[in-house]
């Protein structure tokens, strides 16, 4: 592995991580009713994921199809649409000043859903590994334009994505992606 491989492997493994500690924070807090408490970890969250996705989607998803198949790509595609779905619920619960124990496990049910993604994600640093040195600096430089936009996860959804959302939040079931686009400022 080179070097750079190496910077790109752990940076991703440090946004899964940052964003599974907040993911477990904010389930706590709807757990316990209390939209205040999720205000916090569920903004940081968006934050993260903003540019996070982006550069995935720009960059290391389309590298991917040389190594996985195009079906494999489309679902984290996918996973990405339930995040950004699940999350325009969840600015709304977060919202409000206090949860029902129906509105609790709303929330809760998304949180947990997108634990899985953010786990198979992970999984994808050891393939970065595989790619040319030229092809993980095309993913850092992609990462480095996103940071510097500093697009939350909504934001860049409805004004930078280059792919429609396919999912509303009534058709995920209660799984994937919720917290991970929830602007500090709007909740």
């Amino acid at each position: 592995m080179t070097a750079l491989a190496e910077e790109c492997s752990d940076i991703l493994r440090g946004e899964h991580r940052q964003v599974r500690d907040l993911l477990l924070g904010a389930i706590e807090a709807a757990q316990e009713g209390s939209p205040v408490r999720m205000r916090a970890p569920l903004g940081e969250i968006a934050a993260l994921t903003g540019p996070h996705f982006r550069y995935e989607e720009e960059a290391l998803y389309p590298l991917l199809t040389s190594i996985f198949k195009p079906e494999y790509v489309e679902h984290l595609l996918g996973a990405h649409d339930d995040a950004i779905a699940a999350a325009r619920r969840l600015v709304e619960l977060a919202g409000q000043r206090s949860l029902s124990d129906g509105e609790a496990r709303e929330a809760v049910g998304p949180l947990r859903g997108i634990l899985p993604h953010v786990s198979d994600c992970d999984g994808l640093s050891i393939m970065v590994e595989l790619l040319d040195e030229p092809d993980v600096q095309v993913i850092l430089d992609t990462r480095e334009r996103s940071l510097v936009a500093g697009l939350d996860l909504l934001e860049w959804a409805d004004r930078a994505r280059s792919r429609p959302t396919l999912r509303e939040p009534a058709a995920q079931g209660g799984a994937a992606g919720a917290a991970e686009g929830l602007p500090a400022v709007r909740v």
